[in-house]
């Protein structure tokens, strides 16, 4: 199984980080409302960001990482990929 870490941007501007095992899936929930609740006012999201991590605990990691980081350090990651 793999598993993923991702950042949306949403309607408003902002970026939601997560992690997930089927990141398309995890798009799907969150424009349709069934996501975090953050994402759920802040609709549609788009994909940005996505970034494959050897088991969950990886991934978990990874989102703590991205979510601690600054906007701008966030900007630099999505352009790099």
């Amino acid at each position: 199984m793999s598993f993923f870490c991702y950042i949306l941007e949403c309607s408003d501007g902002t970026y939601y980080t997560g992690w997930t095992t089927d990141p398309e899936r995890r798009l799907c929930r969150h424009n349709r409302g069934n996501g975090a609740r953050y994402t759920r006012g802040r609709r549609p999201v788009r994909l940005v960001y996505v970034e494959e991590q050897q088991d969950r605990s990886s991934a978990m990691r990874r989102e703590i990482r991205i979510k601690r980081m600054s906007r701008k350090m966030k900007g630099k990651l999505i352009k790099q990929k």
